[in-house]
């Protein structure tokens, strides 16, 4: 590991509702392999508008259950790795925005999952996946709610496709394979056109020649990591999904910026937020 300090923040939703523990250990580790300091963000939302009730006592009582759970995170966070310098910060504001804004000057945003449905996604108030996914200037990881096993010897995916948020995916990934010491899966997905000119296994070499000439720089740059190339065939998000089922994480790269809208993160990366078992990371082109 670098002896550099990693000066930019990792931050943390905390969501004082739900089970929080797995997303705090999986940003906490993250911090105490970069030597960086973690920040803990719990975002009580604005009142209600209303002319015939007083929405005091309510605002009052979020802000005591985020305090409250800010208070046992700091304590958690700081028991696992008290070498990590933690803060917490209780934040009032629209929580989608106000993660977005925080990641402008964050090393990434780490975030646990609700499981909610594709419905329940955009008509809940507490859903922060897809708002700070399509809006964060940094990386963001989306941790489950539920804890996945690991494979031996342990080992990374990332989807390459040639494009530029890929290419940043695929620097992301070599760098978090070189912290953890672990081997990373280079994945290109091929989908079989209905119709074509061309024959499969000229596609197929395509495929391998983009995948080999993107990773080869960085490769050189990481020498250490164990790096395996691969064209599978198939749709991208079951391909990635089930390659990554039992690695630490799969990576991928973010296209578009802006909007609440689930496609502005990418069907992919879509589709990985609610199919993937192990955590997402999706990577801005910055």
């Amino acid at each position: 590991m670098s002896s550099n300090v990693d000066r930019r923040e990792i931050v943390v939703g905390i969501d004082p509702v739900k089970d929080w523990h797995l997303a705090l250990a999986w940003a906490v580790d993250e911090a105490h392999r970069r030597r960086s300091a973690l920040r803990l963000v719990v975002v009580v939302p604005p009142r209600h508008d209303t002319q015939h009730v007083d929405d005091t006592p309510r605002q009052m009582e979020l802000e005591r259950v985020g305090a409250d759970a800010l208070e046992a995170a700091v304590a958690w966070a700081h028991a696992r790795w008290p070498d990590v310098g933690t803060t917490a910060s209780l934040l009032g504001g629209r929580p989608g925005p106000t993660l977005a804004h925080l990641s402008k000057d964050a090393r990434m945003v780490v975030l646990g999952s609700r499981q909610l449905n594709r419905a329940e996604e955009f008509l809940s108030a507490g859903s922060l996946v897809v708002p700070v996914a399509a809006q964060a200037h940094c990386p963001v990881v989306v941790v489950g709610d539920v804890e996945h096993n690991t494979q031996e010897p342990q080992y990374l995916v990332v989807g390459v496709d040639g494009s530029e948020s890929s290419k940043a995916a695929l620097a992301l990934a070599f760098e978090e394979a070189a912290l953890r010491g672990c081997a990373l899966r280079a994945i290109a997905v091929w989908q079989p056109p209905v119709f074509s000119l061309h024959r499969g296994d000229e596609s197929l070499q395509a495929g391998r020649r983009l995948l080999s000439e993107t990773a080869a720089g960085w490769a050189e740059k990481y020498p250490d990591v164990r790096l395996h190339h691969e064209v599978l065939t198939g749709s991208p998000v079951e391909v990635l999904a089930e390659a990554a089922e039992h690695a630490l994480a799969v990576v991928v790269g973010r296209r578009g910026q802006g909007g609440y809208s689930g496609m502005r993160v990418g069907s992919v990366v879509h589709g990985l937020l609610h199919r993937a078992m192990c955590p997402v990371i999706t990577v801005p082109v910055v």
